[in-house]
């Protein structure tokens, strides 16, 4: 052939038959060729032939050893498919390439491979970049309804979808809507300059060809893996890649389709720092695709490369719960809008009947304001047990994370955890320690990257409370309060944080610091001492670890309801007046009846925008600002006799 020529790999044509074995970093793989429409598709199967198929698709300008990672642990459990995509990799091209890669002729090629790989048999479908953009066409239009049984899609949208959007925000322009469609404008200047004639096909044979897998290990931190990636075939790739923009992209947007909805269940995965794609984008999803799960992780747009262990355990676990559903079926007998509409007390009554082993989000966390970033994270809160960090656990749970509730209250955090389970994490784990403890947190640390992976979202919430005067305590009690509120912090922040440095994806720490780091009290001189240094502690770690990608936090609460006056220690006083003074002080709070999930919720919210100080209660708030234009003020309440 022409410029759409095969590239002679070595192995047989002829039909669908097998093209023998070989061993590329993708594992023990048999290969075949697929022929469709006058051109061959290269195809690869790994796994057993006879368990669930899963089709992975690749994106631009890569080939199908962009998957090899994913597809290697996927391999354990599933029959693995992968395909170059016409005209890359081990594939042929179209001749002539104009009008060669249109969605309609792409469909015809996933049809033909699935089925030479699974006939009569639907298979399991996922996407990431181009690939996630035609398989959004694979899974609605009804030729292929039967013939899928799932769709996760990775870092690309329906073109169609993507013209309803642009549409609705233009015709009724907000402030929003046109920040939006700017912010996309410009993340979008690669799909402009692929269009310019001859110009993509000089770059890519020429320096950007050769330059681009240093490029693109800069710029997403990507590991070598066991396949060549990307390929030697890759200026030709990007080269033939350029018409699935100049053959779609122009023609969808200004004629999407009214009838785009995916007749499968869908599982959305979006890296939260694609500097390709905006997040915004899938704000509309639900109404195309019913049967919906919305699932972040932190990463930029090549997460196949970056992340394959948490992309190969969603998918394997999407893949586990809608085996057996032909065609997208919905479970236990619900239609696809009963689906989206239930409710988190159904939701939870189904998990409690054992009804599901995986279970998918619910409508109402993932129209949530949080639920597309904490999506399938991982969250560790210490403290766990009640109040504040009880409380966070289930603010993140309800946003879809993975949640390890620690405590030394062993009972506690596992009714944490269990709970948790219950409101909406896909995973909860309870462990019992000792924050103050070092090296009981080096072990927790330990077997927490093991079990369940490096933590994206640390909260440092333990704490205990100590009142009365300086004279009156002892250094035996001065010892207790630091150990626990500022060490138990210390502790976490170095553990945890040294993972997330070394992982090199970014995440953030939280520190539940208190108002008392600003506001002085007579009576409280350890308690506001430790909290002080929380606070400028984690001043001094958002300085050293912005530049790794990593949030630091520190939240001051204020006087909230929660259990920590019922074990707060009073020094100084007989243990009747001790008794008495947290009775009162509980009955105090108690009148103030601040909820313990408004600071939960301040807890996500500062995560989602970096926030460096966070004082929650109006009281908070109040001295926060006194601490800045009238300290002089916030000093002479603090010589007031508190009333206990």
């Amino acid at each position: 052939m022409s410029d759409g020529g095969r590239h002679d790999d070595g192995t047989s044509g002829g039909g669908t038959g097998d093209g023998g074995r070989r061993a590329d970093g993708l594992g023990d793989v048999r290969e075949r060729r697929v022929r469709t429409g006058g051109i061959e598709l290269s195809v690869t199967e790994s796994g057993d032939a006879a368990r669930p198929t899963v089709v992975l698709v690749h994106g631009y300008p890569d080939s199908k050893e962009v998957w090899s990672e994913v597809a290697v642990r996927l391999a354990e459990d599933f029959h693995v498919v992968l395909y170059d995509v016409r005209g890359h990799g081990r594939s042929t091209a179209p001749v002539p390439l104009r009008g060669g890669f249109t969605l309609e002729k792409l469909t015809d090629d996933f049809l033909a491979v699935a089925d030479a790989v699974s006939p009569g048999r639907p298979v399991h479908l996922v996407g990431h970049d181009w690939g996630s953009v035609q398989s959004w066409e694979f899974v609605t239009v009804a030729r292929t309804e039967g013939r899928v049984a799932s769709f996760t899609s990775v870092s690309g949208p329906s073109l169609d979808h993507l013209g309803h959007w642009i549409a609705e925000r233009a015709s009724r322009p907000t402030p929003r809507g046109a920040a939006q469609l700017l912010g996309q404008g410009a993340k979008s200047w690669y799909v402009y300059a692929l269009h310019a004639p001859a110009l993509p096909e000089l770059a890519w044979r020429g320096p950007l060809g050769r330059r681009w897998p240093a490029i693109l290990r800069r710029m997403e931190k990507a590991p070598e893996g066991a396949a060549p990636y990307p390929t030697v075939s890759l200026p030709q790739d990007a080269a033939h890649g350029a018409w699935l923009y100049r053959d779609n992209v122009r023609a969808r947007l200004r004629g999407p389709r009214t009838d785009a909805y995916a007749h499968v269940p869908v599982q959305l995965i979006t890296p939260t720092d694609d500097v390709f794609l905006s997040e915004r984008l899938y704000d509309d999803l639900d109404r195309w695709a019913p049967d919906l799960v919305r699932r972040s992780l932190p990463g930029k747009h090549w997460v196949p490369r970056t992340r394959p262990a948490q992309l190969a355990s969603w998918i394997g676990e999407f893949v586990t719960r809608h085996e057996g559903r032909a065609g997208g079926g919905q479970p236990d007998g619900a239609g696809a809008a009963g689906a989206a509409r239930e409710t988190p007390a159904a939701s939870t009554a189904r998990e409690t009947s054992g009804a599901s082993a995986v279970r998918p989000a619910p409508a109402a966390r993932a129209a949530g304001v949080y639920a597309r970033r904490f999506g399938g994270r991982l969250v560790l809160v210490t403290g766990a047990a009640g109040g504040i960090g009880r409380a966070t656990a289930f603010a993140f749970a309800e946003a879809g994370a993975r949640v390890v509730a620690v405590d030394r209250d062993a009972e506690g955090a596992a009714r944490t955890a269990e709970l948790a389970r219950l409101i909406g994490a896909p995973e909860a784990w309870a462990e019992q320690t000792d924050v103050s403890d070092g090296e009981a947190m080096e072990k927790l640390a330990e077997r927490v990257a093991t079990e369940y992976g490096v933590v994206d979202v640390l909260v440092n919430n333990a704490g205990i409370g100590l009142s009365g005067s300086f004279l009156d305590t002892s250094a035996e009690d001065w010892k207790q309060v630091l150990d626990v509120n500022l060490w138990g912090v210390l502790h976490g922040c170095r553990l945890f944080g040294r993972q997330m440095v070394e992982r090199g994806r970014g995440g953030h720490i939280v520190n539940t610091a208190s108002a008392a780091a600003y506001q002085p009290s007579k009576a409280l001189s350890a308690y506001c001492t430790s909290k002080a240094a929380v606070l400028m502690l984690s001043e001094c770690l958002r300085a050293e670890l912005g530049a790794q990608g990593i949030g630091v936090s520190a939240i001051c609460p204020g006087f909230v309801n929660t259990g920590i006056t019922s074990t707060a220690r009073f020094t100084g006083v007989s243990a009747e007046e001790e008794s008495r003074r947290r009775k009162k002080a509980a009955r105090l709070y108690g009148l103030r009846d601040y909820p313990p999930e408004k600071v939960a919720d301040a807890v996500l919210r500062a995560v989602v925008r970096n926030q460096a100080v966070v004082p929650v209660t109006p009281e908070a708030r109040g001295g926060r600002l006194l601490s800045r234009v009238a300290s002089g003020a916030l000093r002479a309440v603090a010589r007031v006799e508190p009333p206990l």
